[in-house]
């Protein structure tokens, strides 16, 4: 991180006034990363590090942000937004690239990971908070005693 980004939010923090003037370059935004560090670190705190289905969607998840990362700089990277096919008759069709299409599947399946990593720090959170009934303990053969 920046020297100034960590300035900035040591200003924000502190409750100081912003300055009126905003330019994109002084806004912080959460990235993809910082994002999943703040899901990691929610897991450790409700005791989630171990739990093998927790690791295994959020390794998914990471997954996922690695590709929507690399379909975003293919797509910043391309002339246009649309593509051409050329057919032997000489027709040329006319399609939106296909990064595109692939960046917004992988969103929304991203989106439903994340999704599923939050029911999982929910259940954890709200398993919790509720106490061991003795009667279910019996029946799973566990001994209160």
């Amino acid at each position: 991180m920046s020297e100034s980004t960590v300035k900035k939010q040591k200003k924000a923090v502190s409750g100081e006034p912003k300055a009126k003037k905003t330019e994109k370059s002084d806004l912080h935004i959460m990235t993809l990363e910082e994002r999943a560090e703040a899901i990691k670190e929610m897991a450790e705190s409700s005791g989630l590090a171990d739990n093998f289905y927790f690791l295994t969607t959020f390794e998914r998840y990471l997954m996922q942000i690695r590709i929507l990362d690399d379909l975003k700089k293919e797509i910043e990277e391309a002339p246009s937004v649309l593509v051409y096919k050329k057919y032997v008759r000489g027709s040329e069709n006319q399609y939106t690239h296909p990064a595109i299409k692939e960046y917004n599947r992988t969103t929304d399946s991203a989106n439903k990971t994340v999704m599923a990593l939050l029911k999982i720090l929910d259940s954890m959170k709200q398993s919790e908070k509720e106490e061991i009934d003795p009667l279910l303990e019996i029946i799973n053969g566990s001994d209160s005693k």
